[in-house]
Protein backbone atom coordinates (compact mmCIF):
# COMPACT_ATOMS: atom_id res chain seq x y z
CA UNK A 1 0.00 0.00 0.00
CA UNK A 2 0.71 3.95 0.04
CA UNK A 3 1.62 5.04 2.75
CA UNK A 4 3.37 8.67 3.69
CA UNK A 5 6.36 8.61 5.76
CA UNK A 6 7.99 11.27 7.92
CA UNK A 7 11.56 10.51 7.46
CA UNK A 8 13.13 12.89 10.07
CA UNK A 9 12.36 16.40 11.96
CA UNK A 10 12.01 19.40 9.72
CA UNK A 11 9.87 20.89 6.94
CA UNK A 12 7.39 19.62 4.75
CA UNK A 13 10.46 18.44 2.69
CA UNK A 14 11.01 15.64 4.94
CA UNK A 15 7.93 14.59 3.84
CA UNK A 16 8.35 10.86 1.19
CA UNK A 17 5.83 8.35 -0.29
CA UNK A 18 6.56 5.03 0.40
CA UNK A 19 5.30 1.37 0.17
CA UNK A 20 4.37 -0.89 2.98
CA UNK A 21 2.67 -3.81 3.79
CA UNK A 22 -0.60 -3.65 4.16
CA UNK A 23 -0.87 -3.32 8.69
CA UNK A 24 -2.99 -6.73 10.15
CA UNK A 25 -6.21 -5.71 12.72
CA UNK A 26 -4.80 -7.08 16.38
CA UNK A 27 -7.31 -8.02 18.55
CA UNK A 28 -9.78 -5.86 19.19
CA UNK A 29 -8.91 -4.25 16.30
CA UNK A 30 -10.22 -3.52 12.42
CA UNK A 31 -8.61 -2.14 9.48
CA UNK A 32 -9.87 0.18 7.57
CA UNK A 33 -9.57 0.88 3.72
CA UNK A 34 -9.06 4.34 4.13
CA UNK A 35 -11.29 7.23 1.76
CA UNK A 36 -10.49 10.05 3.35
CA UNK A 37 -7.70 11.72 5.99
CA UNK A 38 -7.88 14.36 8.42
CA UNK A 39 -5.28 16.99 8.72
CA UNK A 40 -4.16 18.44 11.92
CA UNK A 41 -1.77 20.74 12.98
CA UNK A 42 -0.99 18.62 15.53
CA UNK A 43 0.48 16.26 12.63
CA UNK A 44 2.66 19.77 11.85
CA UNK A 45 4.22 20.08 15.06
CA UNK A 46 5.06 16.04 15.49
CA UNK A 47 6.63 16.61 12.15
CA UNK A 48 8.70 19.76 13.49
CA UNK A 49 9.71 17.88 16.05
CA UNK A 50 7.69 20.25 18.69
CA UNK A 51 5.22 18.03 19.71
CA UNK A 52 5.80 16.40 23.64
CA UNK A 53 5.55 13.04 23.70
CA UNK A 54 5.24 12.35 19.44
CA UNK A 55 6.70 9.79 17.13
CA UNK A 56 10.49 9.69 16.21
CA UNK A 57 11.16 9.51 12.66
CA UNK A 58 10.26 7.58 10.64
CA UNK A 59 6.87 6.95 10.84
CA UNK A 60 3.83 7.33 9.15
CA UNK A 61 1.66 10.52 10.47
CA UNK A 62 -2.02 11.06 10.66
CA UNK A 63 -4.59 10.88 13.83
CA UNK A 64 -7.90 10.27 12.33
CA UNK A 65 -9.34 8.45 9.31
CA UNK A 66 -12.55 7.43 7.56
CA UNK A 67 -13.41 4.35 5.16
CA UNK A 68 -14.47 1.36 5.12
CA UNK A 69 -13.71 -1.69 7.32
CA UNK A 70 -11.78 -3.97 5.44
CA UNK A 71 -10.65 -7.07 7.60
CA UNK A 72 -11.54 -7.17 11.49
CA UNK A 73 -9.57 -8.38 14.44
CA UNK A 74 -10.57 -11.26 17.29
CA UNK A 75 -13.07 -10.59 19.88
CA UNK A 76 -15.03 -7.88 17.38
CA UNK A 77 -18.21 -7.29 16.48
CA UNK A 78 -18.26 -5.50 13.23
CA UNK A 79 -18.69 -6.12 9.94
CA UNK A 80 -16.29 -5.81 6.59
CA UNK A 81 -17.77 -3.10 4.48
CA UNK A 82 -19.44 -0.75 7.33
CA UNK A 83 -18.68 2.40 7.02
CA UNK A 84 -16.61 3.96 9.59
CA UNK A 85 -14.27 7.05 10.99
CA UNK A 86 -11.66 6.41 13.82
CA UNK A 87 -8.92 7.77 15.56
CA UNK A 88 -5.18 6.29 14.99
CA UNK A 89 -1.68 6.73 14.90
CA UNK A 90 -0.77 6.01 11.06
CA UNK A 91 -3.33 7.70 9.29
CA UNK A 92 -1.59 8.63 5.63
CA UNK A 93 -1.94 5.39 4.47
CA UNK A 94 -4.16 3.41 2.29
CA UNK A 95 -4.85 1.33 4.67
CA UNK A 96 -5.19 1.73 8.50
CA UNK A 97 -5.70 0.07 12.09
CA UNK A 98 -8.19 1.48 15.06
CA UNK A 99 -9.39 -0.09 17.88
CA UNK A 100 -12.92 -1.20 17.30
CA UNK A 101 -14.19 0.18 20.51
CA UNK A 102 -13.31 3.72 19.50
CA UNK A 103 -15.30 3.71 16.18
CA UNK A 104 -18.12 5.63 14.80
CA UNK A 105 -20.48 5.15 12.02
CA UNK A 106 -20.67 7.09 9.18
CA UNK A 107 -24.07 7.77 8.37
CA UNK A 108 -24.24 7.83 4.12
CA UNK A 109 -25.60 11.61 4.26
CA UNK A 110 -22.31 12.20 5.25
CA UNK A 111 -19.23 12.04 2.95
CA UNK A 112 -16.09 10.37 4.12
CA UNK A 113 -13.71 13.50 3.55
CA UNK A 114 -16.82 15.02 6.25
CA UNK A 115 -16.04 12.20 8.52
CA UNK A 116 -12.48 13.00 8.25
CA UNK A 117 -13.50 16.11 10.04
CA UNK A 118 -15.06 15.32 12.92
CA UNK A 119 -13.00 13.15 15.70
CA UNK A 120 -10.18 15.14 16.75
CA UNK A 121 -11.95 18.85 15.60
CA UNK A 122 -15.41 18.21 17.32
CA UNK A 123 -14.37 16.11 20.57
CA UNK A 124 -11.83 18.65 20.91
CA UNK A 125 -14.31 21.72 20.50
CA UNK A 126 -17.11 20.30 22.51
CA UNK A 127 -14.35 18.87 25.56
CA UNK A 128 -12.57 22.41 26.02
CA UNK A 129 -16.52 24.39 25.66
CA UNK A 130 -18.13 22.04 27.97
CA UNK A 131 -16.83 19.16 29.57
CA UNK A 132 -13.17 21.17 30.56
CA UNK A 133 -14.21 24.82 29.84
CA UNK A 134 -17.84 24.75 31.83
CA UNK A 135 -19.41 27.42 29.05
CA UNK A 136 -23.01 27.80 29.97
CA UNK A 137 -26.13 29.59 28.45
CA UNK A 138 -25.76 33.05 27.99
CA UNK A 139 -21.82 33.30 29.05
CA UNK A 140 -19.28 34.88 26.33
CA UNK A 141 -16.72 32.61 24.85
CA UNK A 142 -13.67 33.50 22.99
CA UNK A 143 -12.42 31.14 20.19
CA UNK A 144 -9.28 32.12 18.80
CA UNK A 145 -9.02 31.19 15.33
CA UNK A 146 -12.63 30.93 14.14
CA UNK A 147 -12.44 29.96 11.25
CA UNK A 148 -9.99 26.78 11.63
CA UNK A 149 -11.30 22.89 12.34
CA UNK A 150 -11.48 23.34 16.10
CA UNK A 151 -12.93 27.04 15.48
CA UNK A 152 -15.40 26.34 13.10
CA UNK A 153 -16.56 23.52 15.23
CA UNK A 154 -16.16 25.31 18.53
CA UNK A 155 -17.96 28.30 17.15
CA UNK A 156 -21.10 25.92 16.27
CA UNK A 157 -21.19 24.34 19.19
CA UNK A 158 -21.00 27.52 21.80
CA UNK A 159 -23.99 29.38 19.41
CA UNK A 160 -26.14 26.03 19.82
CA UNK A 161 -25.31 26.60 23.63
CA UNK A 162 -26.61 29.78 23.84
CA UNK A 163 -23.41 31.47 24.70
CA UNK A 164 -22.34 34.67 22.89
CA UNK A 165 -19.44 34.00 20.62
CA UNK A 166 -16.27 36.01 20.34
CA UNK A 167 -13.45 34.77 17.56
CA UNK A 168 -10.89 35.90 15.88
CA UNK A 169 -9.11 35.31 12.38
CA UNK A 170 -7.09 36.60 9.88
CA UNK A 171 -8.89 37.39 6.66
CA UNK A 172 -12.60 38.82 5.85
CA UNK A 173 -13.08 35.77 4.18
CA UNK A 174 -12.75 33.72 7.00
CA UNK A 175 -14.26 36.09 9.42
CA UNK A 176 -17.10 36.00 7.30
CA UNK A 177 -17.13 31.47 7.03
CA UNK A 178 -17.43 32.07 10.74
CA UNK A 179 -20.29 34.88 11.17
CA UNK A 180 -22.46 32.23 8.82
CA UNK A 181 -21.41 29.37 11.40
CA UNK A 182 -22.66 31.41 14.59
CA UNK A 183 -19.99 34.32 15.23
CA UNK A 184 -21.10 37.40 16.81
CA UNK A 185 -18.48 39.43 16.87
CA UNK A 186 -15.74 38.87 14.44
CA UNK A 187 -12.16 40.00 14.81
CA UNK A 188 -9.49 40.56 12.38
CA UNK A 189 -6.56 40.13 14.90
CA UNK A 190 -4.44 41.65 11.45
CA UNK A 191 -6.01 44.80 11.77
CA UNK A 192 -6.85 45.21 15.52
CA UNK A 193 -5.55 44.16 19.05
CA UNK A 194 -8.31 41.54 20.04
CA UNK A 195 -8.00 41.86 23.83
CA UNK A 196 -9.10 45.52 23.19
CA UNK A 197 -12.06 45.11 21.00
CA UNK A 198 -13.25 42.16 23.32
CA UNK A 199 -13.18 44.85 26.20
CA UNK A 200 -14.81 47.61 24.20
CA UNK A 201 -17.01 45.29 22.93
CA UNK A 202 -18.67 44.12 26.36
CA UNK A 203 -17.72 47.28 28.28
CA UNK A 204 -14.93 46.15 29.95
CA UNK A 205 -16.56 43.22 31.01
CA UNK A 206 -14.25 40.66 29.10
CA UNK A 207 -15.39 37.03 28.26
CA UNK A 208 -16.25 34.09 30.38
CA UNK A 209 -13.99 31.89 28.59
CA UNK A 210 -11.02 31.74 26.40
CA UNK A 211 -10.32 28.38 23.83
CA UNK A 212 -6.21 28.81 23.26
CA UNK A 213 -4.97 26.88 20.53
CA UNK A 214 -2.60 29.31 19.85
CA UNK A 215 0.35 29.88 22.58
CA UNK A 216 2.94 32.64 22.89
CA UNK A 217 1.40 36.39 23.16
CA UNK A 218 -2.03 35.05 22.06
CA UNK A 219 -2.04 33.27 25.73
CA UNK A 220 -0.92 36.56 27.63
CA UNK A 221 -3.09 38.79 25.94
CA UNK A 222 -6.21 36.65 25.99
CA UNK A 223 -6.05 36.86 30.12
CA UNK A 224 -6.31 40.71 29.36
CA UNK A 225 -9.71 40.72 28.41
CA UNK A 226 -10.82 37.48 30.72
CA UNK A 227 -13.88 38.85 33.26
CA UNK A 228 -13.13 38.08 36.71
CA UNK A 229 -13.25 34.61 37.93
CA UNK A 230 -12.91 33.75 33.89
CA UNK A 231 -11.54 30.40 32.61
CA UNK A 232 -9.46 29.44 29.77
CA UNK A 233 -8.57 26.31 28.24
CA UNK A 234 -5.49 25.82 26.23
CA UNK A 235 -5.84 22.99 23.88
CA UNK A 236 -2.21 23.63 21.51
CA UNK A 237 0.64 26.05 20.45
CA UNK A 238 0.23 26.53 16.73
CA UNK A 239 2.52 29.56 17.13
CA UNK A 240 5.52 26.91 17.96
CA UNK A 241 5.78 29.21 21.32
CA UNK A 242 3.93 28.20 24.73
CA UNK A 243 2.56 30.29 26.95
CA UNK A 244 3.51 31.77 30.36
CA UNK A 245 1.06 33.12 31.80
CA UNK A 246 1.66 35.50 34.71
CA UNK A 247 0.74 34.21 38.13
CA UNK A 248 0.12 37.22 39.55
CA UNK A 249 -2.60 37.88 37.23
CA UNK A 250 -3.96 34.54 37.75
CA UNK A 251 -4.17 35.01 41.12
CA UNK A 252 -5.63 38.58 41.79
CA UNK A 253 -8.60 37.57 39.01
CA UNK A 254 -8.82 34.35 39.79
CA UNK A 255 -8.24 33.03 36.84
CA UNK A 256 -8.72 29.09 35.99
CA UNK A 257 -6.16 27.69 33.57
CA UNK A 258 -6.89 24.04 32.43
CA UNK A 259 -4.88 22.33 29.74
CA UNK A 260 -6.36 20.03 27.33
CA UNK A 261 -4.67 17.14 25.20
CA UNK A 262 -7.48 14.93 23.11
CA UNK A 263 -5.01 11.71 23.22
CA UNK A 264 -3.81 12.17 26.70
CA UNK A 265 -7.19 12.52 27.81
CA UNK A 266 -8.67 9.10 26.05
CA UNK A 267 -5.90 7.21 27.38
CA UNK A 268 -6.75 8.55 30.89
CA UNK A 269 -10.25 9.16 31.30
CA UNK A 270 -11.64 8.39 28.08
CA UNK A 271 -15.42 8.35 29.40
CA UNK A 272 -14.78 12.62 30.00
CA UNK A 273 -14.04 12.91 26.74
CA UNK A 274 -16.69 10.54 24.63
CA UNK A 275 -19.42 11.53 27.13
CA UNK A 276 -19.21 14.51 24.05
CA UNK A 277 -20.51 11.77 21.08
CA UNK A 278 -23.83 10.98 21.66
CA UNK A 279 -24.61 15.00 21.69
CA UNK A 280 -22.47 15.61 18.69
CA UNK A 281 -23.85 12.99 16.88
CA UNK A 282 -27.42 14.10 17.36
CA UNK A 283 -26.81 17.29 16.10
CA UNK A 284 -24.47 16.14 13.22
CA UNK A 285 -27.41 13.62 12.15
CA UNK A 286 -29.92 16.10 12.27
CA UNK A 287 -27.85 18.72 10.37
CA UNK A 288 -27.74 21.33 12.85
CA UNK A 289 -23.79 21.14 13.00
CA UNK A 290 -21.86 21.09 10.03
CA UNK A 291 -18.52 19.76 9.13
CA UNK A 292 -16.03 22.48 6.50
CA UNK A 293 -14.35 21.05 4.68
CA UNK A 294 -12.09 23.35 3.50
CA UNK A 295 -9.47 21.53 0.97
CA UNK A 296 -8.61 17.90 -0.07
CA UNK A 297 -5.56 17.01 -1.51
CA UNK A 298 -4.74 13.39 -3.05
CA UNK A 299 -2.28 11.59 -0.60
CA UNK A 300 0.96 11.74 -2.08
CA UNK A 301 0.34 15.75 -1.59
CA UNK A 302 0.59 15.58 2.00
CA UNK A 303 3.40 17.85 1.93
CA UNK A 304 1.59 20.81 -0.25
CA UNK A 305 -1.35 20.14 2.43
CA UNK A 306 1.28 20.88 5.35
CA UNK A 307 2.60 23.88 3.57
CA UNK A 308 -1.36 25.26 3.24
CA UNK A 309 -1.85 25.28 6.98
CA UNK A 310 1.37 26.64 7.31
CA UNK A 311 0.99 29.35 5.11
CA UNK A 312 -2.58 30.24 7.10
CA UNK A 313 -3.98 29.57 3.61
CA UNK A 314 -6.90 26.96 5.00
CA UNK A 315 -10.46 27.28 6.28
CA UNK A 316 -12.06 24.27 7.83
CA UNK A 317 -10.60 20.68 7.77
CA UNK A 318 -7.54 19.76 5.40
CA UNK A 319 -8.18 16.35 3.95
CA UNK A 320 -5.92 14.12 2.07
CA UNK A 321 -7.99 11.48 -0.18
CA UNK A 322 -6.01 8.31 -1.06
Amino acid sequence: MQAIEITEFGDSGVIESTERDRPEPSDGEVRIAVEAVGVNFADIMQRRGHYVGGPEPPYVPGMEVAGTVDAVGEGVDREVGERVVAMTDEGYAEYATANAAGLFDVPESMSFPEAAGFPVQFLTAHNTLFEWGELEEGERVLVHAAAGGVGTAATQLANEAGAEVFGTASTEEKLALAERLGLDHPIDYTETDFAEEVNEQTDGEGVDLVLDGIGGETTTESLDCLTHFGRMVSYGAASGEPGYPDTSTLLFNNFTIQGYHLGQSMQRDPERVLDAVPHLTELLTSGELEVIVGETFPLAEAADAHEYIENRQSSGKVVLEP
